[in-house]
């Protein structure tokens, strides 16, 4: 039996004249939306008898009635297949295409325009539909940079137009900073603590106790406090990436106060750097093991001034000794990214930390969250709560220290002493499928189930391809695309469709690069 296929009709037009007609363009469009479904019958489509017409609403934007509807019956799971007469019916940017896009792909809907041949449950047309969107991303990244641009620009001229005010300040009408109290004074008085202190985590004790919080009313994270008496502003500057411009708001501390609190902080980033490193090495040292329970240790090559690290497991070491799995070797970047991520949504899971915390009174348990969210997990909390990493080929198993995540929470949000003992230890292992491949340099590299391997310099290499042929039949390609190397590039259009639309829906062949794309479409061209 074939599966019955929801269809819904989209229509639209940009103006109101004519609409009081009989038989107006909504419905020439609808008329025709509704042939097409019909012939498609034995596929099972089958068209929705509710209608989602947009009489006198542009395009250009999604602020449109019955467009809302429809994408509310597409979130609701009510439609499988949208269909229009052409695909400006449904929206004239870019930008708002590729946002209808994913919550489509979200919701495992497609779209179909009757008069284009533009159909997204084909495979050409999801090829064509990527190269849409990679388009559509580079004019967001133009985008982008237009913004940034003016931003600097404003930041020159000393004005703070973007981002949150930093604490101490308000914001006028003119985008001058002021100063606002009493967090002005706290400020000063955070400064000048932390030379008497002399240690971050003291500062935050001393804080606690004499009752100075956030905007917000909470305790200061330890990160906050970090990058508020590294902030320049405070000293009447404004920075912008790496240049540092003056400002036209007040300081709030001296020049003298605010060098004295660079240097020690340097001094403690030092101190605590060279301890850490001689105590515990890198992150997942003597915690991570491959596919056959063997340790991987941390190691490093060179290329020139590039540092590669990577952890290597005991079989390629001390083989007469280890058997050898299928893990041998992974990118150290690659799988510490890996674990901090996890870490990160292990905190932010309120659902599933909340059942360790029925000990605790609902205000305390929300003491407890607030802390847990507002936390930037660092080394060494890392390396205490983990237990253990075990590679698989298409698993990764985490195991944490549940206790011990509870325990010094609690003890941050009620300024309590840390009494938590090894004995108190409670293993929680979480688990999720990937899949580990061989990359070209003969190093493992995860790859997360559910999530397509996009590799963006052979995208780049694709859309440029095509990009530069429609210029050169335009007659107006630019010289830059007449060097050797995107002379090559503009090859890429001839390689066939099937390998086109595996790069752009990230499921190529981990292996391949941009060279041996340009030696596959050099074969095809002979």
């Amino acid at each position: 039996m074939v599966k019955k296929i929801r269809c819904a009709i989209y229509t639209r037009k940009s103006t109101e004249e004519g609409l009081e007609q009989d038989f107006n363009s909504l419905d020439a469009q609808r008329e025709a939306c509704e042939s097409y479904i019909k012939s498609q019958k034995h596929e099972g489509w089958s068209l929705l008898t509710k209608k989602y017409d947009d009489g006198g609403y542009s395009g250009g934007t999604m602020d449109r009635p019955a467009f809302k509807q429809l994408l509310h019956d597409i979130e609701n799971d009510k439609i499988d297949i949208v269909v229009v007469y052409k695909v400006d019916r449904l929206t004239r940017s870019l930008m708002d295409f590729s946002k209808i896009i994913e919550i489509l792909d979200k919701h495992n809907a497609s779209f179909v325009s009757i008069t284009q041949h533009f159909n997204t449950t084909t495979s050409m047309g999801r090829l064509t539909l990527n190269i849409l969107l990679s388009f559509a991303q580079f004019e967001r990244e133009v985008t982008g940079e237009r913004i940034r641009d003016k931003f600097e620009a404003s930041r020159k001229k000393g004005l703070w137009v973007n981002g949150a005010t930093p604490y101490g300040y308000t914001k006028d009408e003119h985008h001058i900073l002021q100063p606002q109290q009493p967090f002005a004074d706290n400020v000063k008085f955070i400064f000048e603590e932390y030379l008497k202190v002399k240690n971050v985590i003291k500062l935050k004790e001393s804080l606690n106790q004499k009752g100075i919080l956030s905007r917000t009313g909470k305790p200061f994270p330890k990160s906050n406090l970090y990058r508020m008496l590294a902030n320049k502003v405070y000293l009447g500057k404004i920075p912008h990436k790496n240049k540092v411009y003056d400002a036209q708001h007040s300081p709030i501390v001296s020049e003298e106060l605010f060098n004295a609190v660079q240097n020690l902080l340097l001094l403690n980033a030092t101190e605590h750097k060279h301890t850490t490193n001689a105590k515990i090495g890198t992150l997942l040292s003597g915690l991570l093991y491959d596919d056959k329970g063997n340790l991987m240790s941390p190691t490093y090559s060179k290329s020139g001034n590039k540092l590669y690290r990577y952890y290597i497991s005991q079989a390629l070491k001390d083989p007469s000794r280890c058997e050898r799995g299928d893990i041998t070797k992974i990118s150290a970047g690659e799988i510490e990214k890996y674990v901090k991520d996890d870490l990160t949504k292990l905190l932010q899971d309120t659902l599933f930390i909340q059942k360790y915390l029925e000990n605790y009174s609902i205000e305390q348990q929300t003491n407890i969250l607030n802390t847990m969210h507002e936390f930037s997990p660092d080394k060494i909390f890392i390396r205490t709560v983990i237990k253990r990493v075990d590679l698989k080929l298409n698993l990764i198993k985490i195991s944490y220290d549940i206790n011990y995540i509870i325990q010094y929470f609690a003890t941050l949000a009620f300024n309590a002493k840390f009494t938590y003992t090894p004995e108190d230890e409670q293993i929680y292992t979480r688990e999720q499928n990937v899949r580990i491949s061989l990359t070209p340099q003969k190093q493992n590299k995860i790859i997360i189930h559910g999530k397509a391997n996009y590799d963006m310099k052979l995208i780049q290499a694709i859309v440029k391809s095509f990009w530069y042929n429609k210029l050169g039949a335009e007659r107006r390609l630019p010289p830059e695309a007449r060097n050797g190397n995107n002379k090559r590039l503009r090859k890429l259009r001839f390689l066939p469709p099937e390998i086109i639309e595996s790069i752009m829906n990230g499921t190529q062949d981990p292996e391949l690069n941009v060279k041996k794309l340009i030696a596959m479409a050099d074969k095809c061209c002979k």
